[in-house]
């Protein structure tokens, strides 16, 4: 392993400092941050690490395999690039950065619909292995379109996003001038000045845009009119007869993304849906909920035989996977540590992370003697 690796950034923890370094503020505390007080935010990772695996010394050599199937394609690692909006305003071209390392890597990529490339150019670049993550559109016509041309672009997954029905309160968005609609101050150009490379590079690539809503947009849409445009397009609020016509109209795998009770388990497998993501966006739409390792294990015992559970939200490194894996998840996602990644080293920086998640992953099953990834809970430390 480690084919692209930059030793100078060994962690997760020094990439998050160099692209600290890299990024106008505004842009790293909307990756950064949370929601409110940004409790949940460090509670998910915290949580995640408060889980302990065991090891067993005394046996032979083990060969470890990071190989890991989902939903009939085996993927080369049990950890895929969760869905984040705006990332070219984190770092230029960030999401097609990420999906051809993605590709290349054999994992997958989910596309968010706000982020700042296109359904087709992702298709393109992951000869369609991208997932798509839909934010349900308010417009019947809208939302049958966006489908079809995932569809087209040769998805094989849709994720439903259902744990955004109202914007999350984020005081540093608000004061950066990040907020629908977005307003942008004498002090964020104060801040993009002081970073040259991401300032040049903004600017040979263009302002990032919403690329994959560009056709819904009217044309000469100019920033004070965003928020409204966003608010008459998005519905958040999901339910079963929003998603009874998506079931009816997807035909490939559909996943229910942001899942944190049984009632919404319940409701997933009523309807057919094949696999959910637990989750709680990162931490950034509600503070006083659960931490997502704590929702895994209480629905693990009564759900993994139902329906395909995977996990993402505070995930950032090797262990953690491990972790998350050894608590019953089939697979799951990452977001900011990628993004800290792309921040950090640019073009290199989502194949270092790749790599580096990888690495430490083999090294904690080569120690605690698990050769396959769906052997981790057997080495889970259950006090």
């Amino acid at each position: 392993m480690l084919k692209k690796f930059n030793p100078k950034y060994p962690s997760i923890i020094d990439l998050r400092q160099k692209a600290k370094s890299k990024m106008p503020k505004f842009a790293f505390e909307y990756l950064d941050g949370g929601c409110n007080d940004d409790f949940n935010i460090h509670k998910n990772t915290s949580e995640i690490r408060a889980v302990e695996l065991l090891p067993e010394y005394l046996k032979k050599k083990v060969h470890v395999s990071l190989k890991t199937k989902l939903f009939g394609t085996q993927y080369d690692a049990p950890f895929g690039v969760a869905p984040i909006g705006l990332q070219g305003l984190m770092w230029p071209k960030a999401p097609e950065i990420l999906a051809q390392a993605a590709f290349e890597n054999n994992l997958p990529f989910i596309l968010s619909t706000v982020t700042t490339s296109s359904i087709e150019k992702i298709g393109t670049i992951t000869e369609g292995k991208a997932w798509f993550q839909l934010y349900y559109p308010a417009k019947e016509v809208v939302r049958k379109d966006l489908i079809n041309r995932a569809a087209d672009a040769g998805y094989p997954v849709l994720v439903l996003l259902s744990d955004v029905p109202s914007f999350g309160f984020r005081p540093r968005d608000i004061r950066n001038g990040l907020a629908m609609p977005p307003k942008m101050s004498l002090r964020n150009f104060y801040q993009i000045a002081k970073r040259p490379e991401w300032a040049l590079k903004t600017l040979f690539n263009g302002q990032p845009e919403f690329e994959t809503l560009k056709p819904y947009m009217p044309k000469g849409l100019n920033l004070s009119q965003l928020g409204k445009f966003m608010d008459e397009t998005f519905d958040g609020r999901l339910n079963e007869e929003k998603i009874k016509p998506i079931r009816e109209q997807w035909k490939g795998k559909i996943v229910l993304k942001g899942v944190a009770c049984e009632a919404d388990m319940e409701k997933a497998i009523r309807l057919g849906i094949d696999g959910v993501i637990l989750s709680n966006h990162g931490g950034r739409q509600l503070d006083a909920g659960p931490s997502t390792i704590h929702t895994l294990q209480t629905l693990r015992e009564k759900y993994q035989d139902k329906i395909t559970i995977m996990m993402d939200s505070g995930i950032r490194s090797g262990p953690d996977v491990a972790r998350t894996l050894a608590e019953g998840a089939a697979f799951t996602f990452l977001g900011r540590s990628f993004m800290y990644g792309v921040g950090a080293l640019g073009n290199k920086g989502a194949m270092h992370t790749m790599d580096l998640i990888k690495t430490e992953l083999q090294q904690v099953m080569e120690q605690i003697g698990c050769e396959k990834t769906i052997d981790l809970p057997k080495f889970l430390n259950k006090k």
